[in-house]
């Protein structure tokens, strides 16, 4: 019985040229496999996979760089934001002769303002506010927006319904303490 190969020659659907080229890349593949080109073909699987793990962790490193410039970039917006509000709303002509003192950060300030300034910081009309070592007088409403974007910027905000109420238990309850008392 003929091969395939004579029976499709016969028939007229292939020729020997192509006879040939088939026989001569079955003889290499056959070599290949028995020299080692196995290994060959191993390393270069190794080297994509190499490649492709390289890749996606450069990805990666590229999007948590982007996610950190994309946080700093909105820290540096709310930061104008507020400074604006602040510099917007800010009240002018406060300066007096009586002092009055707030906490900023770690340390005891003073504000020199007029009497119905201090009276309305105390009532709780207005407010302190202070953004890079800057000071900002404002309302009570600007200070209450204010700290809906960043409460540490709020500096003294009083409320004088929370100051009328008094512990039961508070043995000091009979000694109120005076609004314009300088300490």
């Amino acid at each position: 019985m003929a091969s395939l190969q004579d029976q499709l020659l016969k028939a007229g659907l292939t020729t020997k040229q192509k006879a040939r080229q088939a026989n001569t890349d079955k003889r290499k593949k056959n070599k290949q496999k028995r020299s080692g080109a196995q290994v060959e073909s191993s390393i270069q699987e190794q080297v994509k996979q190499d490649i492709a793990k390289q890749k996606a962790e450069k990805l990666a490193k590229d999007a948590a760089l982007n996610a950190e410039r994309q946080l700093e970039l909105a820290a540096k917006e709310l930061h104008q934001r507020i400074l604006q509000i602040l510099t917007h709303h800010q009240v002018k002509g406060i300066e007096g002769e009586t002092e009055y003192n707030y906490t900023f950060g770690s340390k005891i300030k003073k504000l020199f303002v007029n009497e119905q300034t201090q009276k309305a910081l105390v009532n709780g009309r207005l407010s302190i506010c202070g953004l890079d070592d800057v000071t900002y007088v404002v309302t009570a409403e600007t200070a209450e927006k204010v700290a809906t974007l960043d409460e540490n910027v709020v500096l003294l905000q009083n409320d004088k319904s929370a100051t009328d109420e008094v512990d039961e238990d508070d043995p000091y309850a009979a000694y109120q303490i005076p609004d314009d008392l300088m300490w």
